[in-house]
């Protein structure tokens, strides 16, 4: 008598699991290779400035360089890619998805002619006008009357939402003084100054778009802070900290202190020291003057990088009031102004003054 074989859901299921995951690879690896290996054609694709990655998706499939666009997007989430750079591109249907995109994020372009910018982390606006001067071959002074144009800063006002009618204030030495996003750009040769401060609030408005909901109340006051952060600061952690102790200090009805906004008020490079009269110089962007008690400079010193950008969002709460740090950028934190007073007289000490 032949033995009955029995049915055995599970193992069927697992089966059937193992068979839809060999499906599935089989697809992922299908859909990302090239649409044809052996076609060497060169397709240009121009990507605009502000173009959304989903539309980017779209043209490189109308294209016939890629099979999905989901799958265009979900590489982008897994790889953390957000900044696809605009550009012309040369690209082939022998190109992976993979070399597409990495094409994409490092800006790797067709335009021979094509003007390389580097704008840092940190600098203030008349570094970018600099820049900017430089690459275009145009004056100085050209760029910052475009930077300093009220009709066209009121236009900009009503294009993105993280501008607001606080960079006009009476006072501000430059409307556009961090908003404008530091990285390294590529720019067609016939660019101009207004192509190039859009590109780079372009590339703002997308770094600060995780951060919206919070910073849409009042994004002066966090873009002023972070730029704060960012001279203060030289890692996220410590950021946060530093932005931390600020709030404090506000909280008591204290000055900021900050010594680097006393240099932007001035507009003195932060290799020098400060003099006892510079630092009560009373300026609206200097947080040491006597007149300053419980305020925040009147808008931001310095372009930030998006370190600094999340440390004004997510400043560590903490009792301290008070920090310095040393030449080496070790940050030491006090609660009083005797502990700090001993603090600094222990760096100078050991000779680890950032000025000696």
């Amino acid at each position: 008598m032949k033995k009955k074989v029995r049915f055995k859901p599970l193992l069927f299921l697992f089966f059937l699991f193992a068979i839809v995951l060999i499906g599935c690879g089989v697809t992922w690896m299908y859909l990302e290779s090239p649409v044809d290996k052996n076609d060497n054609e060169i397709i240009e694709v121009k990507v605009e400035s502000g173009t959304y990655s989903s539309k980017i998706g779209e043209l490189l499939k109308e294209k016939g360089l890629i099979r999905s666009v989901l799958l265009f997007k979900i590489h982008l989430k897994i790889d953390k890619v957000d900044d696809l750079k605009a550009s012309n591109y040369k690209f082939t249907k022998s190109m992976s998805m993979q070399e597409i995109i990495k094409s994409l994020e490092k800006g790797v372009i067709s335009n021979d002619d094509a003007i390389k910018m580097t704008f840092k982390d940190g600098e203030r606006i008349p570094s970018y006008a600099k820049e900017i001067s430089d690459k275009l071959e145009i004056s100085y002074d050209s760029v910052i009357e475009v930077m300093k144009d009220k009709e066209y800063m009121n236009e900009l006002i009503g294009k993105y939402w993280f501008l607001t009618d606080k960079i006009l204030q009476d006072g501000i030495y430059y409307p556009l003084e961090g908003y404008l996003a530091p990285e390294t750009y590529y720019f067609d040769p016939d660019s101009n100054v207004k192509t190039i401060i859009e590109r780079l609030l372009d590339q703002t408005e997308d770094n600060l778009e995780e951060y919206k909901e919070t910073m849409k109340s009042d994004p002066h006051y966090f873009i002023t802070m972070a730029s704060v952060a960012q001279l203060e600061g030289t890692n996220t952690e410590n950021r946060s900290m530093i932005v931390g102790i600020f709030k404090n200090r506000l909280a008591k009805g204290m000055n900021m202190g900050s010594d680097v906004t006393t240099y932007y008020a001035l507009q003195k490079s932060m290799k020098e020291d400060l003099t006892a009269k510079e630092i009560e110089t009373v300026n609206p962007y200097n947080t040491r003057g006597a007149n300053m008690i419980g305020k925040m400079p009147i808008g931001p010193i310095c372009n930030p990088n998006m370190s600094s950008i999340e440390a004004a969002v997510k400043p560590k709460s903490s009792d301290y009031l008070f920090f310095v740090a040393d030449k080496y950028g070790n940050i030491f934190y006090t609660k009083t102004n005797a502990e700090h007073n001993q603090k600094v007289a222990e760096i100078k000490a050991k000779g680890d003054w950032i000025f000696d």
